[in-house]
């Protein structure tokens, strides 16, 4: 009996001893073999799918597709005005994955989100087809924003007010994807290598992950802080050439270091007007950090804006507690400056949440989901975020804005024939450096169907002498017209 059990321990010892070399085998020696299996079927399933196309608003202008192969992989993605639509498709790819709206809506334009259809599409015999996703974006607005901006670096946006819905995105330099969708590895590696390495980034999308200082752009968040806590358009400031900062050396003076009144009280509407930094100082100083910060949150900083949209870095004050916002630090936050960082998305949504009544709504890049054949699957209708100021202080600031178009530093963005609310920015960047230079703005003023921002980085092609009215502006004119004129 004994000698029995030996021999069926011995077996069993054997056994797991076959077991173990069969495991380390498997973990160790064939490990890439079975990886690279696994990377195989993943591929397949990723491009043996006739993916969902991407469009415009418009149904027809169709900015990503598939194109049938002879190869393993089926499915390639094309995109037939690559470099235009860049940054809204982003791109797939078989060596860098997704980025853009072929990452967020993957699961629509890939089928892989809709089981009870695959389910039916097994039972009856047909290939899984991807959804269509129909974008917000309108053609003759992209191709505006594309126009006016040119060659030099930065972002526009221009989106509706009263749906959310983001008409034009455009952010450059830019790429084309298509470089990065073939199926040529070494071309592929070759192209992410030439567009990593060149230091215009024109990987990143400006429009909704750079971040900026937004300069005088900011000052209509600071000036809605005063009007919500009970100031008035004609409430009256002194008018420093320098306003001394509490508990340091420092100072803030205006642009060109002069005065903004001739030395005589300026209103806050004046201020606005000639974007008078000593008096947004002041508002800051006396109003508190900590209520600056609310109120911009109450526009949308410190959260993504929520929407159907790829992911947005949120927009921040300071990356400290609010309670840390001590008085100079505030008065240079109230004029975009210091650590004030924004997004180009941000910008639009503030402007366009002054122009609808003080409503902040989530901004969305995506209208519609349509199956293969045409019908629609799935609507996105508008969603407010909150209400970032009052109707009455939302109407005060158009106002306010309608004067530094008419009569103020805006006034390159006038539109014959319509009335266009905005405020043009410079923000400093240092000693030696080009300003960034900036423009907000909506149009027609009251009951507004489109808001923009614009920002050009390092001046554009006018270098240290830019301000945002004499560069920004006129490419928000440009932008703004294109979207009237399509309503």
């Amino acid at each position: 009996m004994t000698r029995q059990v030996r021999k069926v321990s011995i077996a069993v010892l054997a056994l797991f001893a076959a077991l173990f070399v069969n495991i380390n085998i498997v973990q160790v020696v064939r490990a890439s073999e079975y990886t690279e299996r696994d990377a195989t079927r993943k591929l397949q399933k990723d491009f043996g799918v006739r993916r969902g196309s991407i469009l415009t608003a418009d149904g027809e202008t169709e900015i990503a597709r598939v194109q049938e192969t002879t190869t393993a992989l089926r499915f390639q993605r094309v995109y037939d005005e690559g470099p235009r639509y860049a940054h809204v498709t982003g791109f797939l790819s078989k060596v860098y994955d997704r980025t853009e709206l072929e990452h967020s809506e993957d699961e629509v334009l890939s089928s892989r989100g809709d089981v009870v259809d695959n389910f039916t599409d097994l039972l009856a015999g047909r290939e899984p087809v991807g959804d269509t996703v129909v974008t917000t974006i309108r053609p003759e607005v992209q191709a505006a924003a594309i126009d006016a901006l040119g060659n030099r670096a930065g972002a526009v946006v221009a989106l509706d007010p009263g749906t959310g819905e983001v008409m034009a995105l455009w952010s450059f330099p830019t790429y084309d994807p298509n470089e990065l969708a073939t199926f040529n590895d070494d071309e592929a590696r070759a192209a992410w290598d030439r567009l990593n390495d060149d230091p215009a980034r024109p990987l990143e999308n400006r429009a909704t992950r750079r971040f900026y200082n937004p300069g005088s752009t900011f000052k209509v968040v600071t000036a809605a802080l005063a009007l919500e806590r009970g100031m008035r358009p004609d409430t009256e400031f002194e008018d420093p050439q320098r306003l001394p900062l509490p508990n340091t050396q420092a100072t803030i003076g205006n642009f060109g270091g002069g005065l903004c009144n001739d030395g005589e009280p300026l209103t806050l509407a004046d201020a606005v007007r000639v974007s008078c930094n000593t008096t947004f100082g002041d508002i800051a100083i006396d109003l508190g950090g900590r209520a600056l910060v609310e109120q911009a949150e109450a526009f949308g900083f410190g959260s993504d804006l929520g929407g159907q949209m790829p992911p947005i870095q949120p927009s921040q004050v300071t990356p400290l507690d609010p309670g840390d916002l001590d008085p100079a630090t505030a008065a240079q936050s109230a004029i975009g400056q210091r650590d004030v960082n924004v997004t180009p998305l941000q910008m639009a949504a503030v402007a366009g949440a002054i122009g609808d009544s003080g409503t902040l709504r989530a901004p969305r890049l995506v209208r519609q989901i349509e199956d293969f054949g045409g019908s629609v699957r799935r609507d996105f209708p508008p969603a407010d975020i909150r209400q970032a100021v009052s109707p009455r202080t939302a109407g005060l600031l158009r106002d306010m804005m309608v004067e530094v178009v008419e009569n103020g530093t805006g006034t390159s963005a006038q539109i014959p024939g319509v009335q266009v609310a905005g405020k043009t920015g410079t923000a400093e960047r240092g000693e030696g450096r080009n300003p960034n230079v900036w423009f907000i703005g909506f149009a027609p003023a009251f009951n507004p169907t489109v808001a923009v921002a614009v920002v050009v980085e390092d001046g554009g092609d006018v270098g240290s002498e830019a301000t945002g009215g004499a560069v920004a502006a006129p490419i928000g004119q440009q932008v703004l017209r294109a979207a009237l004129e399509q309503r």
